[in-house]
């Protein structure tokens, strides 16, 4: 056995070899250690790997705004959306849809073409209609909201009673009862009114209302509604519910203030069935270094069944595809693989997303950023980004490579709820954004239709989805993330490892 003495040296040794790593620890804290043991870069040398990329950048720019791609996004959704139409989650439509992308995106050249299988809501509008009996005939133009129920056969005619808010609501509760609510909310912000869509029917049951019709969730109107998902609550009773122009809101609302009685008859057959077979639509472009590294470029393929969709998200997806074709068309290979995903489900709340999300999220540490684009495909003016500092910072020095279309701005939040899954496990997350100034005119309206869109706009909108998602491919390291347990990165796991084994020792 060793001596007393020799047991001291070695714990001697052991202490001042950890007093030595320990102090080598705040030089590299927060820092990813490489795997083959050299510095990570500084910051200037980042920035001069992306300015390398400004003749790259500009090759897609000339190709998808000037050269022979030009267009091609607008002419490809045009194809699409007249052939197909509105794209309903478990409409037949949708079935349609899937099938079309899936032989065209083949055709491209692309590669793993496939589908990832889900199951979606299946709802259906029926027969639906309103007409004012009271204080004069008039016809009001409706569309019930997804998930709602129908109306007894023979219809429901009752008074209305109408309220700007749901304060309002609260506060005349008394008055509600057997009546059809109407509300007449002003259009704020839509994330901020839309809640009038999504709960305007449980408020109303809750005062005892035999059903609800709410002002569209739209900033301007001529005398069309606007539809989109809503939801019930457990324990109250489920009313029937729909969106009615802002027109007719603000009519009876003028009605109601002169004391005037209003009489309505309402009848809808709308049907929810169960949840049907679907496919998210995948296509690639295989990274030529770190294959099982993605990044993730997305528009949703599903749509309302009014109009034709092309707005949302007809454009959000095209350009998606644009972007694996332009690259392609350059003879471009990057690093990792350029993963495009066209979501289904999304309009009732992120359905197809949630159910990729739950079978990929094992390897999350290789999704390098998710982006997705459902705010239209209008003048672009940037990019909104979710991730830490560092990231935004390799962010906004890619955006100046857009500078020759003066697309540069790095905007606070990206915005997608395909996407939120991935970003709230701390994955970077970009989404496009664009002049929002007319999106909610047309916004699940029968007027979503191809004379929305533009092919100039489009054309700038691919060739910024495509110099953003093939850059961050293309470089040597993944974007910086904030670290949490489950989304960490190879690289943060590495250093953990470091700090947990030095622990022990200290212990």
């Amino acid at each position: 056995m060793p001596s007393a003495e020799k047991k001291r040296g070695g714990k001697k040794m052991k202490y001042l070899s950890l007093i030595f790593f320990m102090s080598l620890l705040p030089q590299y804290a927060g820092k990813s250690l490489r795997r083959d043991g050299s510095h990570p870069r500084t910051f200037e040398d980042i920035k001069n790997e992306i300015a390398g990329y400004s003749d790259t950048a500009k090759a897609i720019i000339d190709l998808a705004v000037h050269g022979k791609a030009q267009n091609r996004s607008y002419e490809r959704l045009a194809v699409f959306a007249d052939t197909v139409g509105p794209r309903l989650s478990g409409s037949k439509n949708l079935d349609a849809a899937i099938q079309y992308m899936f032989s065209a995106l083949q055709k491209d050249g692309l590669e793993n073409v496939h589908l990832e299988p889900v199951k979606v809501p299946h709802w259906e509008r029926g027969e639906e209609f309103a007409v004012m009996l009271e204080p004069r005939n008039h016809s009001i133009a409706i569309l019930g909201l997804g998930s709602s129920v129908a109306t007894p056969p023979e219809g429901i005619t009752a008074e209305v009673m109408v309220v700007a808010s749901f304060d309002e609501l609260h506060r005349r509760a008394q008055e509600a009862k057997g009546k059809i609510v109407v509300y007449n909310q002003p259009f704020v912000t839509y994330g901020e009114t839309v809640r009038y869509r999504s709960q305007g029917a449980v408020e109303a049951a809750k005062v005892g209302a035999v059903a609800s019709l709410i002002r569209s969730i739209a900033s301007f109107s001529i005398d069309s509604p606007h539809t989109g998902w809503q939801n019930y609550q457990s324990g109250v009773p489920r009313i029937p519910t729909a969106c009615i122009s802002v027109e007719d809101a603000e009519m009876m609302s003028r009605m109601a203030l002169r004391g005037t009685k209003i009489v309505v008859y309402l009848k809808m057959g709308a049907r929810t069935y169960p949840d049907s077979p679907s496919f998210n639509t995948v296509a690639e472009i295989v990274g030529n270094k770190y294959p099982e590294q993605i990044v993730l470029v997305s528009g949703h393929l599903d749509s309302w069944d009014v109009g034709q969709g092309a707005m949302d998200d007809g454009g959000g997806a095209f350009i998606s595809w644009e972007a694996l074709s332009l690259i392609k068309d350059l003879g471009l290979r990057p690093k990792r693989t350029l993963r495009m995903v066209l979501w289904t489900g999304e309009e009732q709340g992120g359905v197809g997303a949630e159910q990729y999300y739950q079978l990929h999220k094992e390897n999350i540490s290789n999704f390098d950023i998710v982006m997705e684009s459902d705010e239209g495909t209008f003048k672009p003016s940037g990019l909104a980004f979710t991730g830490n500092a560092k990231a935004r910072d390799i962010i906004k020095e890619i955006m100046a490579l857009l500078l020759p279309i003066n697309v540069t701005d790095v905007f606070d939040n990206a915005d997608g709820t395909d996407i939120n899954y991935w970003m709230r496990d701390g994955v970077p997350g970009a989404s496009l954004r664009d002049d929002l100034s007319k999106y909610f005119w047309f916004h699940h309206s029968q007027g979503d239709t191809m004379t929305v869109q533009d092919p100039n706009q489009m054309n700038l909108c691919a060739a910024v989805w495509t110099v953003v998602s093939y850059v961050i491919a293309d470089m040597e390291e993944m974007l910086p993330r904030t670290v949490s347990k489950q989304g960490m990165s190879k690289q943060g796991w590495l250093s953990v490892e470091c700090l947990t084994v030095s622990s022990k020792q200290k212990n």
